[in-house]
């Protein structure tokens, strides 16, 4: 099924050193497009340099989070006015040679659990180009999508990047690979958007606050609904909701409870524990496993008092003995 307004046009290369870190109206475009061109964006690490290859985990202790996040942009599409909707179709994104995630003290799903009160930094190794190996037996595939996209705000000022908002930004969610198609209100006249973060693989969730955070080449195709506003960011995906590459089945963890957000954290505490006792990782290990492989899962929200949170491993990810 075609875009409304789809179209073929022309494809640019924006420059590796066009990038943001906040958002805000009054920035000028790096690029200026028409509706059905392609863009190919370089996106860059999101630290500003601060983690490389060879980082180690005392080097989050010392994040500075004012960098974050690093991403390419923006683009404005010509045309675009408050009022309509920017529609960005998914071509390809690859993921570059390497990626990290990390427990960072204080962030996170778990930030307050004393357990994860030191910092831990896993490095992969992207280079394979389809999968990365976390450790010895337990390989996860890459899903890759943009963790950050997003237009200006409909408001004056910078805003930082790290929350998501109406005019997207944040969103982590992973559903936005290859062959996914995002919408978002215009905000501003332009749109003026920005795009970057790309995660090589990631739950639902993010629960560590890091997924394989990568530099990636992201190729993207613009084009507007006029006069049709998406009231928030949506999308539209091809195939299957979760891994679709995991045939091996799942392993779920449950919580229970009146609150969404502390049954989200006893349930991903529940698969640390499991993780630890069937696989023989770490808690900081298992922490991180789960932000880059298990989906949480909001499985039942309507027997007050209490609803049910699930957190769902994909088997797949172990490989025979």
């Amino acid at each position: 099924m075609s875009n409304p307004g789809s179209t073929q046009g022309t494809t640019h290369h924006l420059p590796a050193d066009a990038t943001i870190n906040r958002w805000d109206r009054s920035y000028p475009p790096a690029l200026v497009i028409e509706p059905g061109d392609t863009v190919v964006f370089e996106t860059p690490e999101i630290t500003k340099g601060q983690l490389g290859p060879n980082s180690v985990s005392a080097d989050l202790a010392t994040l500075d989070f004012d960098p974050i996040h690093q991403i390419s942009g923006p683009v404005a599409i010509a045309g675009a006015e408050p009022g309509d909707t920017l529609i960005v179709e998914i071509v390809e994104v690859v993921p570059k040679d390497w990626a990290w995630t990390g427990v960072i003290p204080g962030f996170g799903l778990l930030a307050e659990d004393d357990v994860f009160q030191e910092p831990y930094l896993h490095i992969w190794d992207l280079t394979n180009g389809h999968s990365a190996e976390f450790k010895p037996g337990i390989v996860v595939p890459f899903e890759p999508f943009c963790g950050v996209m997003g237009v200006a705000p409909d408001e004056n000022g910078t805003l930082t990047t790290i929350p998501p908002r109406r005019n997207g930004g944040n969103l982590d969610t992973r559903q936005l690979i290859k062959g996914a198609t995002a919408f978002f209100p215009v905000l501003a006249t332009g749109a003026l958007f920005a795009c970057g973060d790309v995660h090589a693989a990631q739950g639902d969730g993010e629960v560590c606050g890091s997924g394989l955070e990568c530099q990636a080449t992201v190729t993207l195709r613009f084009n507007l609904m006029k006069n049709h506003e998406m009231p928030e960011f949506a999308f539209r995906m091809p195939g299957a909701m979760t891994a679709s590459w995991n045939t091996a089945g799942w392993m779920v963890t449950t919580a229970h409870g009146p609150d969404l957000h502390k049954n989200s954290q006893q349930a991903i505490r529940y698969m640390i524990n499991y993780l630890g006792r069937a696989h023989g990782l770490t808690p900081a290990e298992a922490y991180v496993l789960c932000s880059a492989c298990v989906d949480l899962k909001i499985s039942e929200i309507v027997d007050a008092p209490n609803w049910i949170v699930s957190a769902a491993l994909p088997l797949g990810i172990f490989q025979p003995k």
